[in-house]
């Protein structure tokens, strides 16, 4: 029942963190898909195996070491007395041996348990920097992901324009074949068309480039992304801070940092404590008065105890450095909160500042475009000039422009604020 309920909790916690962020899903899939794509993902889960060898390694510390020797020596003089008037032999000339030895910790006072646990604590590290890996892909999947929108909004800017101009430029080439309009009229329409053409131009590369580098994070080199639709619940930057310091995995890692450290202090500390092993073998050799030549079955079993008594105070001076370690790791966790605490207040600034402009462009739009139509019938009615109709575009197409990047900036201004509070919304 209560592995029940701590599922239970778990499950719910983990659906109210995901559901601070609204994301569409080909997102979704796209960040999922890079997952298996990416190599570098690919290279850091391999780390998890070795970790997990290193620990399987480890454990295998419990088990007796067990070793088969066989020996030869040919022993020259001879090893013999003058007994009862002859020559006694103490020792073969041909000395031949051969044993099973085994070797076993009874007692290590902890050395064993200690590095199973810095084991335990590498593999940890390694599953969190994989985890870490993905949300940094993720960010950037998520990032090319709405520049690849901002770029087909600002594209479809482009056209709307260019539209427009060459709607005139046929207004302007009929009145020039009626006397109503002069060349200059046409060469200056055409001159501005050619600009936005250029502009138009070095979007599409830009958005041939954010292609590209969709492509090789995940394998796909086309989307089908529409609207900034990337959405998170705002609160504030105190609450932000400690979401960020218990989901964000680089705060995670930092934290892993300091176990492992604590880890190396505990093994240096058991290298103060005695050791109790057990020995044991059996064999046969040569060599036993008075049959010295005959294999003989032997055996052996005992207890080995051995202590540190001094070694200089390295073992000392090995702590120290090892809680300054810890010190230093615990340092570096409180400068991490210091930076996620700025970052954090800037992100939800732009957010911030970005909605207040947002609404503000939206009177500059209708404003523009009301003086496009008015000067597009000027024009026609022969009181209007071509200037007026360039203008009159180029101030629709700043104001439009403006609020898609407003628009755009909000965006990422959202997607960073989840990447610093560690929102895993895939």
């Amino acid at each position: 029942m209560k592995k029940i309920l701590i599922i239970s909790l778990f499950t719910v916690t983990a659906l109210s963190v995901g559901a601070q962020v609204a994301v569409n899903n080909e997102l979704k899939g796209l960040i999922n898909q890079s997952f298996g794509y990416f190599p570098k993902v690919k290279e850091v889960e391999h780390t998890i195996t070795t970790a997990d060898e290193k620990l399987a390694l480890t454990r295998l510390n419990k088990l007796p070491d067990v070793t088969a020797d066989a020996s030869y020596a040919y022993v020259r003089p001879k090893i013999e007395i003058p007994l009862g008037g002859e020559s006694f032999q103490f020792a073969p000339v041909h000395n031949v041996s051969g044993a099973l030895n085994a070797t076993y910790a009874l007692f290590d006072f902890g050395r064993l348990q200690a590095n199973i646990n810095r084991a335990k604590e590498d593999l940890l590290y390694a599953k969190h920097n994989t985890d870490y890996v993905k949300s940094q892909l993720a960010n950037q999947v998520a990032v090319v992901y709405y520049n690849i929108v901002f770029l087909q909004k600002a594209i479809g800017i482009q056209d709307s324009v260019l539209n427009y101009l060459n709607e005139n430029k046929r207004i302007v080439d009929s009145k020039l074949k009626n006397g109503d309009a002069l060349k200059i009229d046409l060469l200056n329409i055409q001159a501005s068309i050619d600009n936005e053409e250029n502009r138009k131009v070095d979007l599409k590369n830009n958005l041939q480039k954010q292609l590209n580098l969709l492509e090789y994070t995940t394998g796909v080199n086309q989307s089908q992304g529409k609207a900034f639709d990337f959405d998170i619940n705002l609160t504030d930057a105190g609450s932000a801070l400690g979401l960020a310091q218990t989901n964000n995995l680089e705060f995670i890692l930092a934290k892993d940092k300091i176990k492992q450290a604590e880890s190396d202090l505990a093994i240096v500390k058991t290298a103060e404590k005695p050791t109790i092993g057990l020995k044991a073998g059996a064999g046969i050799k040569n060599g036993y008065v008075p049959y010295i030549a005959d294999m003989r079955f032997n055996y052996m079993a005992g207890v080995g105890f051995s202590v540190p008594i001094y070694n200089g105070g390295k073992n000392k001076q090995q702590q120290k450095l090892q809680e300054n370690i810890i010190k230093q790791n615990e340092m570096a966790v409180e400068s991490l909160s210091s930076n996620y605490k700025k970052d954090i207040a800037q992100s939800m600034t732009d957010v911030a500042t970005n909605l207040e402009r947002i609404r503000n462009t939206q009177g500059q739009i209708e404003q523009a475009k009301a003086a496009q139509v008015l000067a597009s019938n000027r024009f026609n009615n022969g009181v209007g000039t071509n200037l007026e109709i360039t203008n009159a575009s180029t101030n629709v197409q700043r104001a439009e422009l403006t609020k898609l990047q407003y628009e755009y900036q909000l965006c990422l201004a959202k997607v960073e604020l989840s990447r610093l509070m560690g929102y895993q919304y895939w």
